[in-house]
């Protein structure tokens, strides 16, 4: 899984949107969006924002890509458990 990026940090290069198909995202990423602030946009499908923080998992209906929620840095969840 890939970490989720947080768009307000220069440091980041852009990743390629919806290259993946599983992110590891926390509290600093929300509102969640698809594709993520920290994704390039060019060829990507129009920005929807998912609602994880009630299960913490969220899958996006345009491209598939799954998000898991870790709300704190000890926290490992899998989806289905």
């Amino acid at each position: 899984m890939m970490p989720a990026m947080v768009e307000d940090d220069p440091k980041q290069t852009l990743i390629q949107a919806n290259a993946l198909h599983q992110y590891t995202v926390t509290v600093a990423d929300l509102p969640l969006s698809c594709p993520m602030p920290g994704m390039s946009l060019w060829n990507s499908h129009p920005r929807v924002y998912l609602a994880i923080e009630a299960v913490g998992w969220a899958k996006c209906s345009y491209c598939g890509a799954e998000y898991t929620l870790i709300r704190s840095p000890h926290e490992v969840t899998q989806h289905g458990q």
